[in-house]
């Protein structure tokens, strides 16, 4: 990829240039340099994240964005690590509460909608671009083609959306906690309106597969669930597997 001089001259000649690094994708790149370490994101889910993080900044705290040119968007390091990478032992507790905060922020000051409409059309899309990678799909998903999967979501749609500003992928990778307990939300590309559930099937499943029932118990205690609905649980983690 190429990126325009203006983003080049913020790092210098002598920067390096990875990929190799916790939630690394193909649309993130890390630079260290004699100013600092920053996080380039390029193409479309830069400009869906720059959008998102300029919102949620009034709400929650984010990134600092460095710049944002053209299809390329420099985010300052955060500098703490990751729930995923720190594995503290209450950090069911931590995303409960997180969660709790990000859901409390009223849905009629969020102008991006992630709602099942806008999903199963951008499911269907990769679907039809074959994007969908089924060798990623969970275990108890691994016998399903991506077109049984997407077929599945239609026929098995909930009436019902009960709408909170959802974070889009909310996982311990995705929540940087400073050592006094101050969170930071990144990879907010996918933040817009959309059912609680959206969250709560990626947090609980990736707690409960990575730190046990003990941080599913304590994510719920924190956030204020006391009974899980099981059938939008297993909904909403199928639809991840689409993305």
């Amino acid at each position: 990829m190429r990126f325009s001089e203006r983003v080049l001259d913020l790092f210098g000649e002598d920067a390096v240039w990875s990929d190799d690094h916790e939630g690394m994708s193909g649309h993130l790149l890390r630079v260290s340099s004699a100013s600092g370490v920053f996080y380039v994101k390029h193409g479309s889910v830069a400009e869906a994240e720059y959008e998102r993080l300029r919102w949620l900044k009034h709400w929650m705290a984010v990134p600092d964005i460095v710049a944002f040119d053209q299809d390329a968007l420099v985010l300052a390091d955060v500098g703490w690590p990751s729930l995923e990478r720190r594995a503290p032992a209450d950090i069911g507790a931590i995303m409960g509460r997180v969660l709790r905060e990000l859901h409390a922020v009223p849905i009629e000051e969020c102008p991006f909608d992630e709602g099942l409409t806008v999903r199963l059309a951008r499911a269907e899309q990769r679907l039809e671009a074959g994007l969908v990678d089924a060798d990623d799909f969970d275990d108890d998903h691994a016998d399903l083609s991506p077109r049984q999967v997407y077929d599945r979501l239609l026929a098995d749609r909930p009436a019902h959306e009960d709408l909170v500003v959802a974070h889009g992928d909310y996982t311990p990778s995705n929540v940087l906690v400073s050592r006094d307990g101050r969170p930071v939300l990144i990879d907010v590309g996918g933040l817009g309106v959309a059912d609680r559930y959206l969250d709560l099937a990626i947090a609980l499943r990736d707690l409960g597969e990575d730190f046990g029932e003990s941080a599913v118990d304590d994510f719920l205690t924190a956030y204020g669930l006391e009974e899980v609905d099981r059938r939008r649980l297993d909904y909403y983690r199928l639809l991840d597997e689409m993305f």
